[in-house]
């Protein structure tokens, strides 16, 4: 196919027509190839509650397959004598991967999910002592295919705590009921009704507005991005963020519209937009803004791409971190449901908002972000924001949200 892109000629960027494919970025676009796109050296995620002393190296993440064997049944001596008082306040702890509540049912538990069994009365269903402790030392003892995290084997509790659980689930022989509010069966879906253009319910539109302003802001080089790209807002960007990721064959990955801007800045008007900085997110929020409306399109018909989406679904489906979750088993397996507060969506209809503004964090979340912080919260390490598996799954998430239309920038909680 024909297709208006850039070429450098002493410097001058120039629009030229060359045939390339659809689905992979021609080599003639201008990139920066060599360094990382983002800061350098990259320091894992930070926040108030996380430190980088984090260290999950032990157990898998999206780039390290680190085998996890099942256990062999733990022999322990019964009945356990375990303290139910400390039993119940480790069914309640958040601090520990969000503990029991998180998935099941239980007396004084405020907003639970329900991803796991009613436990109300499970003193009453017969269950002995070394079956509760294994259960829950690893339950993949009893289903291969559980997404009850492995709490003993991958030394989320100790021993003697897990005896303490399993005198505090014991004590569980009167239902008492639940209230609605409490109930996770009767919780309304969330529906974000907010208007995301909005400048006074969305303050990324902010960034919005900052990122056409940088659009047309010289770099060291004394070009802008409008220098060359005047006409392509009125053209093809209202239709190129909606055919984003794609597949760089110079860079031999997949790589998003972020990542495109760092690259493609350094190359021609020389600013450093590195990702996930407040720039790079501004320009990105634009870019796709400028597509809102279009329907997610994403061009797979050559190889690499292929290759590409199928590594995206494979990561999804792999189980990873100290809790040992894969991405589907919560979106998909599982999906519709809550863990305690939390609604778990589907993977359509997660994608075509970012960037988007989470009121709870208050800033701004591009998708690899939201990546990070889903490893961050299973106990895995997270990659950097340009690694190629981000990019692979980027591309699935986007082939798995084809037809959605854009709506940047997003707001959610």
């Amino acid at each position: 196919m024909k297709s208006l892109i850039f070429t450098t000629i002493g410097g001058l960027a120039l629009f030229t027509a060359y045939s390339i494919s659809a689905a992979e970025m021609s080599t003639e676009v201008p990139l920066e190839l060599k360094k990382p796109a983002h800061a350098s050296p990259w320091q894992r995620y930070r926040t108030r509650k996380w430190k980088p002393s984090h260290d999950w190296k032990d157990f898998s993440n999206l780039r390290h397959d680190i085998p996890s064997a099942i256990s062999q049944p733990q022999v322990v001596e019964t009945p356990i004598q375990g303290d139910p008082e400390k039993g119940k306040k480790l069914a309640a702890e958040r601090k520990r991967g969000g503990s029991c509540y998180t998935c099941h049912i239980m007396p004084d538990a405020k907003l639970p999910g329900n991803i796991g069994f009613d436990l109300s009365v499970i003193g009453l269903w017969g269950r002995s002592d070394e079956r509760l402790y294994n259960y829950i030392y690893d339950a993949r003892q009893f289903n291969p295919n559980t997404i009850m995290p492995p709490w003993g084997a991958h030394q989320v509790y100790t021993p003697a705590e897990i005896k303490d659980i399993v005198a505090y689930l014991k004590t569980l022989t009167k239902y008492e009921g639940i209230d609605d509010k409490n109930n996770p069966a009767k919780r309304t879906m969330p529906v974000e009704t907010r208007d995301n253009l909005d400048p006074f319910e969305n303050s990324a539109m902010d960034a919005k507005d900052l990122g056409e302003e940088l659009f047309v802001t010289p770099g060291p080089n004394d070009q802008s991005c409008q220098s060359c790209h005047a006409k392509a807002v009125e053209k093809q960007f209202t239709t190129w963020a909606a055919t984003m990721p794609k597949f760089e064959t110079r860079l031999n990955k997949i790589i998003g519209i972020e990542e495109f801007i760092t690259r493609h800045a350094r190359a021609t008007t020389g600013a450093e937009y590195l990702a996930q900085s407040e720039k790079n997110i501004a320009l990105a929020i634009y870019l796709r803004y400028l597509a809102n409306g279009q329907a997610i399109s994403i061009d797979a018909s050559d190889a690499n791409t292929q290759a590409a989406i199928e590594r995206g679904k494979a990561l999804m489906q792999r189980k990873i971190g100290q809790l040992n979750f894969a991405c589907m088993d919560c979106h998909q397996k599982y999906a519709n449901r809550w863990i305690r507060g939390q609604y778990l969506a589907e993977p359509r209809g997660t994608y075509a908002h970012f960037p988007t503004y989470r009121t709870s964090r208050g800033a701004i979340w591009d998708i690899r972000k939201r990546f990070q912080w889903c490893n961050v919260s299973i106990r895995a390490n997270e990659l950097p924001p340009d690694a190629p598996e981000y990019g692979d799954i980027e591309i699935y998430l986007a082939t798995l949200n084809e037809g959605e239309k854009l709506n940047v920038p997003g707001i959610r909680h």
